[in-house]
């Protein structure tokens, strides 16, 4: 893809991503045929934010695991009350890195 348009995308999107990973992310994109563009754009990413939100108000019952796409993790909090209270408390600090990963490997599939 054009320098242009990757650039544009990392600027978008780059609160999605591990921060560990941009340059990755940005190199592979540069890397990338001209096909993926459209694939990009059609792309919805997790907001971190909004998943530690949701893990700080409702996170005992799972609904943050669900909302980034961990099913079976979102059904282990609601079952457990989010393993009674300390699972929950875990993933206040977990959850936001949690949500990055899975964005990187929506974004990874793609291109």
């Amino acid at each position: 893809m054009e320098q242009q348009k990757v650039d544009m995308f990392m600027m978008v999107n780059n609160k999605y991503f591990p921060e560990s990973q941009i340059l990755f992310i940005r190199e592979r994109l540069l890397a990338a045929d001209e096909s993926k563009e459209g694939l990009l754009h059609a792309l919805q990413f997790k907001d971190p934010t909004i998943a530690l939100i949701l893990s700080i108000l409702i996170g005992e019952l799972g609904i943050d695991r669900f909302y980034i796409g961990d099913t079976g993790l979102g059904i282990g909090k609601l079952l457990t009350c989010g393993g009674l209270g300390i699972w929950q408390i875990i993933d206040w600090f977990l959850i936001m890195g949690a949500t990055r990963e899975k964005n990187l490997f929506r974004l990874m599939s793609v291109i």
